[in-house]
This record gives structure tokens, sequence and C-alpha cells, in this order.
């Protein structure tokens, strides 16, 4: 699946949503999403799966654009925070509706699913806890197996064990059944290990979109005497600071190369890793 976001704006009102957003998707991978509260994450990802249409700007699924186009939302399934408050239907009659609409829908698969969360199948959907209805979109959104499946915060609700499970089902059923995944989160330092590419929004604006492995290896936490440290990062993309007394330790969002690191070792100072989390928190904190 080629997935392509062209100059993508969503106004509601005087207020700006998304502003310019621009990326492509190519590869059956598993990408990550984040944002701060208001970033624009759901208004985006609600395009992509043609719950509503951009104020300007385009999006094309294999050359076609996906809105109103039947055969291409068939390969787009979004998975949400969904209030399932008036659903009397069970568990059997809400899997046979998805199967009825999505193609590549494995019901034995759902069904193992089902068990493995102990979700009663005979129960009304309404009665399920905020954790079993978020179960119940995860399994919806494994089990349909659409080429370009996308899960906004679907985990709201469950436990760390249910987490877990639903971590561990995902890699594995993409291991074995590859297609675009897109995982929105605020679980930046849990679900990390599970990201292939790293999307982060801000204020609306793609502010990187990168390979995990690659961004990583851009980011270090430089610690040991102050002026030390100024003197070595300030060439470099600082992001944080923190000092105590004469220690100083700055945190870099640019990448070291092997004559960097000989510099560092000859300084003195200490060279660590920091974490997706961290990149996060700092690369989209709010301006003083």
């Amino acid at each position: 699946m080629n997935l392509v976001v062209n100059n993508l704006s969503l106004n509601y009102g005087n207020y700006t949503a998304l502003k310019n957003v621009k990326f492509e998707i190519n590869s059956p991978r598993i990408y990550g999403l984040l944002g701060r509260n208001g970033a624009g994450k759901t208004s985006l990802l609600s395009i992509l799966a043609s719950f509503r249409k951009a104020t300007s700007g385009s999006i094309t699924i294999n050359g076609e654009s996906p809105f109103e186009n039947a055969d291409i939302m068939q390969q787009i399934a979004f998975l949400y925070n969904k209030d399932y408050k008036d659903e009397t239907d069970n568990i059997k009659s809400i899997l046979q509706d998805n199967e009825r609409y999505r193609p590549n829908f494995d019901k034995e698969y759902a069904n193992y699913l089902v068990n493995r969360f102990k979700l009663d199948q005979k129960k009304p959907v309404k009665k399920f806890s905020k954790g079993m209805q978020s179960a119940l979109n995860v399994i919806i959104g494994l089990a349909s197996r659409a080429p370009i499946t996308i899960f906004d915060e679907v985990y709201l609700g469950m436990d760390a064990p249910s987490r877990d499970m639903f971590y561990k089902e995902l890699l594995k059923d993409q291991q074995n059944h590859p297609r675009i995944i897109i995982l929105s989160t605020h679980l930046v330092s849990e679900m990390d290990y599970l990201f292939d590419e790293v999307i982060m929004l801000d204020k609306g604006e793609i502010i990187l979109y990168e390979d995990y492995d690659s961004l990583m290896t851009k980011g270090a936490k430089i610690t040991g005497n102050a002026e030390l440290v100024d003197e070595f990062v300030q060439a470099k993309q600082q992001i944080h600071a923190e000092q105590l007394g004469s220690t100083k330790a700055v945190m870099i969002f640019s990448e070291l190369t092997d004559l960097d690191k000989g510099s560092a070792r000859e300084l003195g100072l200490e060279i660590g890793p920091i974490t997706l989390h961290e990149l996060f928190v700092y690369l989209t904190k709010e301006e003083n």
C-alpha cells in the first residue's frame, strides 16, 4: 500500500488543527504517531480513515482518494476509544458484522483473541468494563488484518497485563501478516519498542518522521564539568539541560561522530543514551 499525505490542513472555524502536513508511507511497518494533547493526532487519523474531510490538501492511497471510496475504505481499519454504552449486541454479532465488511477478516483468529482476553461472548457489549471494550477494539483491529490498520489510543482502560498481551499479539501478527499499522499513543516509554518508524506531531505540524533506530542514534546525554559540557555542546542542538553544582547534563539531538566521541572522552565527559520518551517530551515542550 502507498499512502501519500500532501499539504494537508484542517480548520475548525478559526482554529487550525493541522497545517500543511506532508509525508509518505510505503512499507508494511509499525508507525508510532506521537504528539501532545491537541497536537492533531486524532484529526489526522480521522482524515486518513475518511471519517472527516480535510480543509485543504490531499490524501491518496494507491493513487486514489479514500474519501467516500468504498473499495479503499475497506482497506482501512480505524480503531479508537469508542463508547459502547448504547451497544446492545454481543461480541459474536459484532464480529459477524466486521467479517461481512472486512475482506481480510480472520474469524478464527478473532475467536482466539476473544478467549485470550477472556471476554464473554453472550453478554451485551454495553455491560463490559472499559478495559473489556478496549480489548474488543483491539480484537477487531487485529483480526480485520486491513492493509492499513490504525489504533488511536485504543488501549485506554486496559490494565497492564492486557496491554502487554495486545503488544505481543500485535508483533506476532505483524510478523505473520505484515501491513501498515499506525499506533497513536501517549504511553511512549511503554510502547517505543513496537515502533519501526516514528512520526511526531506538534501544534498540527510534522516535526519529525524517522526510522526508530536511526532516530535513537541522534539523541545523547552529555554529562560532566559544566564548562567542558558547554564547550562540547555549543554547536549542537540542545533540547534540555540540568545542573547540580559544577556538574551539568545536557541532552542533545545531534548525531555524534567518532571524532565527537573521542573529544568527549578526552574532556572526561560521559555520553549516555536518551529515550524516545525524553526526546518526545523535550522536542514538543512548551516555550516559556
